[in-house]
C-alpha cells in the first residue's frame, strides 16, 4: 500500500483535533438542538479514530470475529433502517430537529463523514484528519455566534441562525474546494497505478476460510456478503476456477472481437461485491497470464465521488437504499462553476502526470449483483436538490469529465467486460438460481451467433422497423435504420456473443435519429435499481420529446424522478441503441423463480427488445472498425448527434456520458416487422414469438 506523505504533520494535526472532538462528546457548547447533534457526531468520530489506533497498531488483525462484528455494528448500526429514520443522518428528521436552514446540511456532513470508516481501515490519516477539522471548524461557526450573541444557553434567533447556515455553507464549499487535490486523484490513481494495491493485498492475502477477512477493508458487510462467502466457499476450486474464466475470457474477447491489442495494456480494474473474493482471486491470478496487473477502487463513500448513484468499483450491497436515495444529490450544497472548473482541473493535471499509466490501462471488468426486494423510493421534500442551473453543471462536468478521460484513457484503445449473479437475498433457491445462472453465462454462443446471424440478414433488408406492445403494453414505435453502401461487406447490427456483455443473446445497432418516431411504454421497468411504473417515453425524430410514469401522486414528482434518473439532468436525449434481445433461457429462468422484477439491465437487455436513450453503443469509439463474425464491418456506429464531435463548435454536444436500455419483456411484445424499401415486411417477432426461420428454436424457452 502506498505510504502516506507527511505522516509526522498529520500524526500531530489528527491528535490536537481529535482532542477537540474528544471534548465535544462530553460537551458540546452550544443550546439544544445543536448539542445534541454535536454529541452524536463527536462520539461516532470517536469510534472511528478507535477504530483507527486498533488497526494501525496492528491490534485488529488479532480479533475475533465476534469482535470484529462488534465494531461493525458500532459503526454501522446507524444505517440499519429503524435507527436511520430517527438520526441525523436521515435529512428529514434533521430538519425537523435542527430546522430547515441547517438540518439539511449538517447531515450531509454526517453522511460524508461515513466515509472515515473505511478511511480508518486504510490507514488514510490525511483524509481521517481533515474530516475532523472540518467538523470542528463547523462547530466553531456556531461558538462564534453564541460569543457575538453575548450568551452561552439561549437559543439562536432567526437571523442568528442565517448567519451560521451561511458560514457552514462556506466552510463545506472551500473545504471541497481546497482539498480537491486530495480527493480527485483518489478516483483515478487506484485504477490505473497498481502500486495502490490496498484491496489487492487484501484479497491476495486474505484468510478465506472463514468470514473474519469480510470484516478488514471497512465496508458494510450484511447477511449478502457472510451468505455469498459462504456459498463460495463450498465450492471445488475446478467450479471457481471455471467462473473466474468466463469472466476473464469474456473481458479478452472483447479486445478480440474489435480487433484491439490486448498486450498493450498492463492494468484492468476489477468491480465486484464483497463475498465473492474466491472469484475474484482467480480472476486476478488468471489476468497476470494474460500480462494484466489488476487495480481496484472502493464504492463511491462521498458525496463528490456521487454517493447513492448506483454500485460501482468494490462495493457491498446497500445496508439502507432509502439512506442512498436521500443523499444522492448532497452535492447540491457546494456545486457551483467555479468548483467545476477547479475539479476538472485536477482530474486534467492528474492525468496528464500520469498519462504513462492511463494509455496502458485495459478497462473495467465488472461483476454485477441481483435479487434485492425492489425499491421504490420515498421522496423527501428535505433532501439536497440541485437548481435548474446545477442541473447544467451537471451536464458541462460529465461532458468535459468524458473528454478529458477520453483523451487519456482513448475509448478506440480499451474494452470492458460485464457479468451478473444473484445474491442470497433472492430467497430460499438462491443456490439453485446461482447454478442457474452460471449456465446462463456460459451458453453455447456459436449456436446462438448462428441464430443471431438470421435476424441480422433480415434487418439489413429494411430501412425502418416496427415494434408494437400487446396488452396493457402500448408501445408503438418506428426505428429508422442505417443505409448500407455495400451489402456485401457491410451490416447495420452488431451479432452480440458473450464477450463484453456476457451472457449472450442481443443483436443490436445505432439507428438513424432522424424517422425515428413513436412511444415506447413498459408497465413495469427497473433501471438502475429504481423501479418505474407505466413508464411511458416519447421519441420524435430519434430525441426524448416527453416522457412520463405512474409512480407518484403527481405529474411533477413522476416527471422529476425520470428527469433525475434517466435523462441525468439533460433536457433531452437521443435514442442512442436498439436490440433485439434474443436469450429467451433467460426469460424462462425469470419466469420460473418469479424473479423477472429483480434482474440486472445487463440480463433483462437480452429478454425482449431493448432501446437506449444516450449515446450510441460505441460512444467515444465510432471511428473504430467493427467488424462481425462473418467478416461484416458494423457500420452504423454513429448517429447526427455523436457526429457533432467532427466539429469543434459541436463537439461539446456529441456526448452525454450515459447509456440507460429500456427493455419490452416477450409478454408485453406484440410485432417486430422489418420494413424494407420497396414495401417488402419480414416478420421477426409476432405476438412475442420468434417466427422468422432459423429462429424457432429460441421458442422452446417461451413456450415451456
Amino acid at each position: 500500500m502506498r505510504q502516506l506523505e507527511r505522516q509526522e504533520e498529520y500524526e500531530e494535526r489528527f491528535a490536537l483535533v481529535s482532542e477537540r472532538v474528544d471534548q465535544l462528546k462530553e460537551d458540546a457548547e452550544v443550546p439544544d438542538p445543536f448539542a445534541s447533534y454535536f454529541k452524536e457526531v463527536a462520539a461516532f468520530l470517536g469510534l472511528v479514530k478507535k477504530t483507527y489506533v486498533c488497526v494501525a497498531e496492528g491490534a485488529y488483525e488479532r480479533l475475533s470475529l465476534e469482535e470484529r462484528q462488534k465494531i461493525h455494528a458500532d459503526l454501522y448500526g446507524r444505517l440499519e433502517p429503524a435507527v436511520y429514520e430517527a438520526s441525523y443522518l436521515n435529512p428529514e428528521y434533521a430538519e425537523e430537529t435542527l430546522g430547515a436552514e441547517l438540518g439539511g446540511m449538517l447531515s450531509m456532513l454526517y453522511a460524508d463523514l461515513l466515509s472515515t470508516i473505511p478511511d480508518a481501515f486504510e490507514e488514510r490519516l490525511d483524509l481521517l484528519c481533515i474530516w475532523n477539522e472540518l467538523f470542528v471548524e463547523l462547530h466553531g461557526c456556531f461558538v462564534e455566534e453564541m460569543q457575538e450573541m453575548g450568551t452561552e444557553t439561549g437559543a439562536f434567533s432567526g437571523e442568528s441562525l442565517k448567519w451560521i447556515a451561511g458560514n457552514v455553507k462556506d466552510a463545506i464549499y472551500w473545504f471541497y474546494h481546497d482539498y480537491a487535490e486530495s480527493f480527485v486523484p483518489d478516483t483515478i490513481l487506484p485504477m490505473i497505478d497498481p502500486s495502490y494495491d490496498f484491496f489487492t493485498k487484501w484479497i491476495e492475502e486474505a484468510d478465506l476460510s472463514g468470514n473474519a477477512y469480510l470484516y478488514r477493508i471497512g465496508a458494510p458487510v450484511g447477511k449478502n456478503e457472510l451468505l455469498m462467502a459462504d456459498y463460495l466457499r463450498k465450492m471445488p476450486q475446478d467450479q471457481i476456477d471455471a467462473m473466474a474464466h468466463t469472466f476473464t475470457e469474456g473481458y479478452r474477447k472483447g479486445f478480440e472481437m474489435a480487433g484491439k491489442d490486448i498486450h498493450a495494456k498492463k492494468t484492468v480494474k476489477i468491480e465486484a461485491p464483497l463475498g465473492m473474493e474466491r472469484m475474484v482471486k482467480a480472476a486476478m491470478a488468471q489476468f497476470v497470464d494474460m500480462g494484466l496487473k489488476t487495480t481496484i477502487l472502493r464504492e463511491a463513500t462521498i458525496s463528490l465521488y456521487g454517493r447513492g448513484g448506483g454500485k460501482r468499483g468494490y462495493y457491498s450491497v446497500s445496508p439502507n437504499r432509502q439512506y442512498d436515495y436521500d443523499h444522492k444529490d448532497d452535492k447540491a450544497y457546494y456545486f457551483d462553476k467555479s468548483f467545476v472548473e477547479r475539479r476538472l482541473e485536477v482530474m486534467r493535471d492528474t492525468f496528464e502526470k500520469e498519462k504513462d499509466k492511463a494509455l496502458t490501462f485495459g478497462g473495467p471488468a465488472v461483476v454485477e449483483v441481483f435479487g434485492e426486494e425492489p425499491f421504490a423510493p420515498v421522496n423527501k421534500e428535505a433532501n439536497a436538490k440541485y437548481s435548474d442551473k446545477q442541473n447544467s453543471l451537471n451536464v458541462y462536468n460529465a461532458v468535459e469529465s468524458g473528454k478529458i478521460t477520453n483523451t487519456y484513457i482513448p475509448g478506440e484503445s480499451y474494452s470492458f467486460t460485464i457479468i451478473a449473479y444473484p445474491l442470497p437475498a433472492i430467497g430460499d433457491q438462491f443456490e439453485e438460481i446461482f447454478a442457474k445462472t452460471v449456465e446462463l453465462n456460459t451458453l453455447d454462443y456459436e449456436k446462438y451467433q448462428t441464430i443471431q446471424q438470421h435476424i441480422i440478414d433480415a434487418l439489413d433488408q429494411g430501412q425502418s422497423v416496427h415494434v408494437t406492445g400487446r396488452g396493457d403494453n402500448h408501445t408503438d414505435i418506428r426505428v429508422q435504420l442505417h443505409p448500407l453502401a455495400d451489402p456485401a461487406k457491410e451490416t447495420i447490427f452488431e451479432n452480440c456473443v458473450a464477450d463484453v456483455n456476457i451472457p449472450v443473446g442481443e443483436v443490436f445497432t445505432s439507428p438513424v435519429l432522424e424517422g425515428t418516431n413513436g412511444v415506447l411504454h413498459v408497465t413495469q421497468v427497473y433501471l438502475g435499481e429504481l423501479c418505474y411504473k407505466d413508464l411511458e417515453v416519447v421519441f420524435t425524430d430519434g430525441k426524448i420529446t416527453a416522457y412520463d410514469c405512474a409512480n407518484f401522486e403527481t405529474e411533477a414528482e413522476n416527471k422529476k424522478y425520470i428527469q433525475d434518473n434517466v435523462l441525468y439532468h439533460h433536457k433531452t436525449l437521443p435514442l442512442g441503441e436498439f436490440a433485439i434481445g434474443t436469450n429467451t433461457t433467460a426469460y424462462r429462468m425469470a419466469r420460473d423463480y418469479d424473479i423477472a422484477d429483480k434482474l440486472p439491465i445487463l440480463i433483462a437487455e437480452k429478454t425482449g427488445p431493448h432501446f437506449a436513450v444516450g449515446d450510441t453503443c460505441y460512444s467515444h469509439a465510432e471511428d473504430v472498425p467493427m467488424y462481425n463474425p462473418d467478416g461484416k464491418e458494423v457500420v452504423a456506429r454513429d448517429n447526427s448527434v455523436s457526429l457533432l464531435r467532427k466539429d469543434p463548435k459541436t463537439v461539446n454536444q456529441a456526448y452525454f456520458n450515459c447509456h440507460t436500455d429500456i427493455t419490452i419483456p416477450y409478454d408485453e411484445l406484440g410485432d417486430i416487422v422489418v420494413e424494407c424499401a420497396d414495401g417488402r415486411k419480414i416478420t421477426i417477432l409476432s405476438q412475442g414469438r420468434f417466427v422468422l426461420p432459423g429462429t424457432e428454436e429460441l421458442n422452446v424457452e417461451l413456450e415451456r
